[in-house]
Formats: structure tokens, C-alpha cells, sequence
């Protein structure tokens, strides 16, 4: 072995090791008792590991203007003291824009209490509480009483009571130094909330009580009464209870929230997403399993078809994915359910680079080249077209993390990261092993399967046939877009709630529409998904907390688990819907610009009508058949769209190259044989990238069922334009040129 071939080979076992070494253990290891005992490398996303994820508005509107220019990053730290205190391990605060806030809350799944926490302005009152009965009646007439206001205070027996206090506080929160949970000496151990003042609070609050001894102190917070003592006597000792119906966690967090301090200014929840363990393990589940079928369809099928050459293409994808979790460690990150989705599709579309090399060298042997000399050739004339469709579907996945968000970001990182490593493994890797092959082992020939013979089929004559088709189905399919207007969009783009329950026996949608009736919510929209366990609401506000209770009175003998809840303002879901328009037209115009770089305008302007054509057709599908957009969905567009141009591109490269090499003839002549000659790896590259997709339908979990089911679409209609529109369109722009040479 000559030293080169020596240092080539040594340098991809070198790579295979470091890469696993990095990676192992790839995820959390768990003993018997469900205790994890080593942490895993990988980071997985709030969809595969459960937890929140919200974005706050921070409202500054009612602040002073100098009030204003720190009062994020003064939330941003009251936020982080208390989920530190309240014991997340892993959280992740975030500034975003000018007024919002990131926060990720990994494996908290009680929402509830988890927003209260964190959304809490905490701003905390004492007020005196007038005596004057007529007052009072007055100010329940809405009459005005100069100094004073009207609040209410929840008692025990579920009733309110009316409370005229004074407008101004005696005292307020900023002079608390700690507040901590302590439990009754009398009665049951109830527990309240103690707090202790500094010395200017103590003061204060002394003088206060000492000259209103009789009265009652209202405690207000966020403008709320929890509590109204009566003083008995004056107290100089700066300490102070919160009383009420509490439980344990309520004193708790409310301590919490109080030793952490006010936000500067109240919060908004713009955007939230809870994902459930027993969802977030469902979608582990899911993905792995669509992972590994995907990859034994696609291992199987290189070894059947391509033989050795099989073999050889399995070995350099398995190292593209240890490559691509070992970028996922180094770079800490994050493995998303649409993430794994990125996994499978990389699967698929490395293939692409090894199918486009091998049929090179089959046709290069047919015409009596030695192996060795078939093999060099193959690779040069190959790699043009390789460099090209994968460059163009990273920039569909630059654009795509660039106004993606969570884990739809996770996807452009790892189609990205397997983009970038498939020309280093498709490329360079296989060719290494070949050279080993040859020198070594005396590799002479290599066998090949041909299920698709070579053709002669004038695909240029039906062109006409194939515009007016595709012109009809794209109007009926943007015809029925029309129609069903907001109806199209998910949540993620028209705002509102989805929720997903699991219950533990079958329940049906009559049972679930009459217990929400109860409740005044008899027209939201309620689906179920094969699962007669499952539904998922969809409402326009946040109503879970009264869903939950109305499932708990009206379905008591079918407990349930909450899997799922998102909620977006509509203020981001109109953001969100422009910023998913503003990447898909980025995105083809990238795609226009890298052709019109390497071919012409003529040609990246019919191979962007082409993808127009397909973008168009999978829009059309997922409204027919009912489906909605969100940002998955645009994630998905953007991907047909890199895709779709890889096919593309392959035709322009070989109809370049048959205009230097063919002399005589009509373009038509050259582009139909251009056709002919690469349709057997178009329908094989698909076929094979079908697989993965085929396989992420039916097995990666009714979260990724239309992103599978758009791409499905998308890539046959991609096989479709490649031939039938971007092709022939060339020919528009030489109508009557005849080319010689």
C-alpha cells in the first residue's frame, strides 16, 4: 500500500473512532429503577424530553422612559433567581428582540404552576382597609371615595368580600429581605407565608401598625388581596404573615417569588409549548424507530442493487451519521423530534451522492473503460452535480433556521451538518475504499443491478400535455387553499391553543364536545388521530385549566394526562406566518442566484418555476386533504425545494455537458437524451429517498405525519417538474436555435 492510500485510510478509521468516542454514551442511561446513572452527550430537545418552552413579552409601555432601557435584562434575572430557586437544573434564559424573553424549562411539565412562577409580577402591597361602612356602599355604587378603591378578597366558603382600601400602600415589597413557608401551631399546621422586612421596612411598618391597631391590613399583590389581618398590636419586629387557603406548593412558590423579587414590569406570554414525558418518550419511540427502518430500507436496498458498491456507500453513511452526532456533541446541540426527521432525510439524500457516482461509473464502464479508470472518471463527473444540489438545500436550511424557531431550528442543524459531511464520506470516503479495494485486493470489476434500462422516450414532445396538467391540479389544489382560508393554519400561525390528551380508556368526541358544552366551549375544534385514547383540542385563548377541570367532573371514571399544550398570541402567530412566507421566497431566491451563478438566468429561472410548481402542488394536497400549516410545514416546503433542485440541477449538468460533446442536433435533441440518459438515478435517487419518507409516515408518530406526508408529495411532484417542466422550459429561450459544433 503506497503511503498516500496508507494516510487516507488511517485518517477515516482514525475519524470513525474519535467520533464515537465523542458521542459515547449518545443519551442518558438509566438504571433498574428508572434512576439516570450516566448522562448522555447529546442534548435532546423539550419534544423528546419533556418541558416548557415560553416566550414572554415584557410590557415597558406604563414605565418611566429611563425605566425602560434595562427592564428586560432586570426581568431576564428576576426570572432566572426564581426558577433557580424553584429547582430547574438546566434552564435556559434567553433575550430575544427588544421585549421578549426565552425562557426553556427542560422535564417541568406542571405548566401551570410553572407560569405562575415565572409570569408573577410579585409587586407587593400593604394597604389599610377603611372601616367606613357608608363609604364603602358608596364606592360599590361607583361612587367615587377620594383616596380610596374597591378590591376583593376570596374566602373560605368560595364567596367574595368587597373591601374599601386605601389607593395609596403603607408599605410595599421592595423592602422585604426574605419570605419563607412556615406552618400554623393551631388547628390542621396550615401553611402560610412569613416575611421579614429590613430595618427602613420595619420601621415603617411598626409605625403603621402601631397607630391603626383595630383596623385591617390589606396585603395586596399584583393588585390582588390574598390576605386582610386584622393588627392587633403594633409590631416592630419587621416580621409579617400571608395568610389564606393555601396549599404546600402555593406557599412555596409564593415565597419564591417574593425572595426573588418584583419584575420591573408585568410579563405577556406570547408563545408556550409543553410537551408531556409521555409524549416526549412516544416521540423518542417514534423517531428512532422511523430512524432505523429508513436506514435498513436504504442499506438493504444499496446492497441488493449496488452489490460491493453497496456495501462500500453503507459504510460511509454510517459514518456521516457518527459525524453528524459527534457535531451535534461538540457544538452542544440539540437533537428535536423534527431534528430526527433531519436524521432520516440525510439518510436519503446521501444516497443521492453515491447512486449519482455509480451510475457515472456504469456508464463510463460501458464504454470499455478499465475499473480503475471508471472509477476516476465517474467521481469528476460526478462532483459538479453533487456540489451543487447539496449546496442549494443548505441554503433552504440556512434560511430555515435563520426564521425557524425551537425545534424546527434543530431540523436546519442536522440536514445542514449531514449535508456538509456527505461530500466528505460520498465523496472522498468511498473513493479512499475503492482505491483500497483495487490495490489491495486486485478489485477488477464491479457488478451492478439495472432495473431501469436504458431509454428513448421524447419527453420533450409532451410537455404542453404536462403544463396544462399540472395547471389544472395547481388551481383546484390553491382553489381549495382559498376556500378554507384560516382554517389552513395550524396554531403556530393563526394563534389560539392546542391541546392533546391521553386518556386511559377510549373516549369518544361526543363524550369530549358535551364536557366541554358544560363549560361554554362547545365550538372549539376537537380532533382524534387513530388513537381512540387521544384527542387534541384546538380553542382561540388559553382555556386548559378549565378543560382539565371540566374532564375531571364530567369524565371521572376516565383519568387522563395532559401530552401537550401550545399556545400562541396572535400577534406572533401573524409574525410567525410572515416570517415563514419572507424565508420560502429568500429560499428560491438563493436557489436563483446559485443557478444563474453556475449555468444562466434561463436556466434558474425555469428550475425556479419548477419549484414553484412543486412548492404549489404539496399546498394544494395538504388542503385537500385537510391538513394545516405550521412551521413544520414550511420547513418541509423548504426542503422540497432543496431537493427538488438536486434533480434539477443532475439534468442541467448532464444537458451542459452533452451541449460540448454532441455535435449535431436541435436543443430538444440534446435535452431529451439528457433526459433519457439520467432518468434511471432520478427515479432511483427518489426511490431510494421515498424509503426514509415512506418510512417517517407510517412510523415517526402523528407529530411528523404532515411534515411526511408534504415531502411525500413534494419529492414525486419534484421527479415530475425536473422532467416535464424545468427541462423543457430551457427550450423557450432557444425556440428556433439549432446546435452545432
Amino acid at each position: 500500500m503506497n503511503k498516500s492510500l496508507q494516510w487516507k485510510v488511517l485518517a477515516i478509521i482514525a475519524l470513525t473512532a474519535v467520533c464515537v468516542w465523542i458521542i459515547y454514551p449518545p443519551f442518558a442511561v438509566k438504571d433498574k429503577d428508572g434512576t439516570v446513572a450516566q448522562k448522555g452527550k447529546i442534548n435532546l430537545g423539550l419534544d423528546l424530553q419533556g418541558g416548557m418552552h415560553v416566550v414572554l413579552r415584557v410590557d415597558t409601555s406604563k414605565l418611566a422612559i429611563e425605566a425602560r432601557k434595562d427592564a428586560v435584562e432586570r426581568a431576564m434575572e428576576v426570572i432566572r433567581n426564581r426558577i433557580d430557586q424553584f429547582g430547574v437544573g438546566e434552564m435556559s434564559i434567553q433575550r430575544q428582540g427588544r421585549d421578549n424573553i426565552i425562557v426553556q424549562l427542560p422535564g417541568i411539565t406542571d405548566r401551570e404552576r410553572a407560569l405562575d412562577i415565572i409570569g408573577k409580577t410579585a409587586h407587593l402591597e400593604f394597604k389599610l382597609v377603611s372601616d367606613n361602612v357608608e363609604d364603602l356602599k358608596k364606592a360599590l355604587n361607583n361612587e367615587p371615595v377620594e383616596g380610596y378603591e374597591v378590591k376583593y378578597l376570596d374566602n373560605e366558603r368560595g364567596g367574595r368580600e368587597p373591601l374599601l382600601v386605601e389607593s395609596r400602600a403603607s408599605l410595599t415589597g421592595d423592602l422585604l429581605v426574605n419570605a419563607k413557608t412556615e406552618f400554623s401551631a393551631r388547628g390542621f399546621g396550615e401553611p402560610y407565608v412569613s416575611l421579614t422586612l429590613n430595618s427602613k421596612g420595619a420601621e415603617i411598618f411598626g409605625n403603621v401598625t402601631a397607630a391603626n391597631v383595630g383596623r385591617r391590613l390589606a396585603i395586596v399583590l399584583d393588585g390582588k388581596v390574598v390576605s386582610a389581618p386584622v393588627i392587633r398590636e403594633a409590631i416592630p419586629s419587621g416580621q409579617a404573615q400571608i395568610t389564606g387557603n393555601f396549599s404546600v406548593n402555593e406557599a412555596n412558590d409564593l415565597s419564591v417569588i417574593l425572595r426573588a423579587g418584583a419584575l420591573p414590569a408585568p410579563v405577556v406570554v406570547e408563545e408556550e409549548r409543553t410537551v408531556g414525558p409521555l409524549l416526549g418518550a412516544d416521540s423518542i419511540r417514534s423517531g428512532l424507530r422511523a430512524t432505523l427502518i429508513g436506514a435498513l430500507l436504504v442499506f438493504g436496498f444499496m446492497v441488493f442493487y449496488y452489490r460491493l458498491a453497496g456495501i462500500v456507500a453503507n459504510i460511509a453513511l454510517i459514518l456521516n451519521l457518527l459525524l453528524i452526532l459527534a457535531c451535534l456533541v461538540l457544538f452542544k446541540g440539540t437533537l428535536t423530534l423534527p431534528g430526527i426527521a433531519g436524521l432520516i432525510l440525510t439518510i436519503g439524500m446521501s444516497v443521492d451522492a453515491n447512486v449519482l457516482i455509480y451510475e457515472r461509473i456504469r456508464e463510463e464502464l460501458s464504454l470499455g473503460k478499465s475499473l480503475r479508470a471508471a472509477i476516476a472518471s465517474g467521481y469528476h463527473r460526478a462532483f459538479s452535480a453533487i456540489l451543487d444540489s447539496n449546496v442549494t438545500t443548505i441554503v433552504a436550511a440556512a434560511l430555515i433556521f435563520k426564521f425557524g424557531s425551537g425545534p424546527i431550528r434543530g431540523f436546519a442543524v442536522t440536514l445542514t451538518i449531514g449535508l456538509v459531511a456527505n461530500l466528505f464520506t460520498a465523496v472522498w470516503c468511498t473513493r479512499v475504499i475503492f482505491e483500497l479495494l483495487s490495490e489491495q485486493f486486485d478489485l477488477a470489476k464491479l457488478k451492478f443491478m439495472q432495473l431501469i434500462p436504458q431509454t428513448n422516450i421524447d419527453f420533450i414532445g409532451k410537455r404542453r400535455i404536462c403544463y396544462a396538467i399540472s395547471a389544472m391540479i395547481i388551481a383546484a389544489g390553491l382553489a381549495v387553499f382559498a376556500v378554507r382560508g384560516e382554517r389552513n393554519y395550524g396554531v403556530d400561525f393563526s394563534g389560539g391553543t392546542l391541546q392533546q390528551y391521553m386518556f386511559e380508556k377510549d373516549i369518544k368526541v361526543d363524550q369530549i364536545r358535551a364536557a366541554l358544552k358544560d363549560i361554554g366551549m362547545g365550538g372549539a375544534s376537537i380532533q382524534q388521530y387513530g388513537n381512540p385514547k387521544e384527542v387534541i383540542i384546538r380553542t382561540q385563548e388559553d382555556a386548559s385549566r378549565k378543560i382539565g377541570a371540566a374532564f375531571k367532573e364530567a369524565l371521572k371514571d376516565n383519568p387522563f394526562e395532559v401530552l401537550k399544550v401550545e399556545t400562541v398570541g396572535p400577534a406572533v402567530g401573524k409574525n410567525l406566518r410572515y416570517n415563514a412566507t419572507i424565508s420560502l421566497v429568500l429560499g428560491l431566491i438563493g436557489i436563483l442566484v446559485y443557478i444563474m451563478f453556475r449555468f444562466n438566468l434561463k436556466y434558474a429561472i425555469a428550475g425556479v418555476v419548477a419549484l414553484f410548481h412543486d412548492v404549489f402542488i404539496a399546498v394544494g394536497a395538504m388542503a385537500i386533504t385537510g391538513r394545516q400549516f405550521d412551521l413544520t410545514i414550511v420547513a418541509a416546503l423548504l426542503t422540497i425545494a432543496g431537493y427538488s433542485i438536486n434533480d434539477t440541477i443532475v439534468i442541467y449538468d448532464r444537458i451542459r455537458e452533452n451541449l460540448r460533446a454532441v455535435k449535431k442536433g436541435s436543443l430538444a435533441d440534446v435535452v431529451n437524451l439528457s433526459l433519457n440518459q439520467t432518468l434511471g438515478r432520478t427515479l432511483l435517487t427518489t426511490g431510494v429517498t421515498m424509503l426514509v419518507v415512506v418510512a417517517l409516515l407510517l412510523f415517526g408518530g402523528e407529530v411528523l405525519n404532515n411534515f411526511a406526508f408534504c415531502l411525500c408529495v413534494g419529492f414525486v411532484s419534484g421527479v415530475y417538474s425536473t422532467v416535464y417542466i424545468a427541462s423543457p422550459l430551457i427550450l423557450s429561450w432557444h425556440k428556433k436555435v439549432t446546435h452545432k459544433k
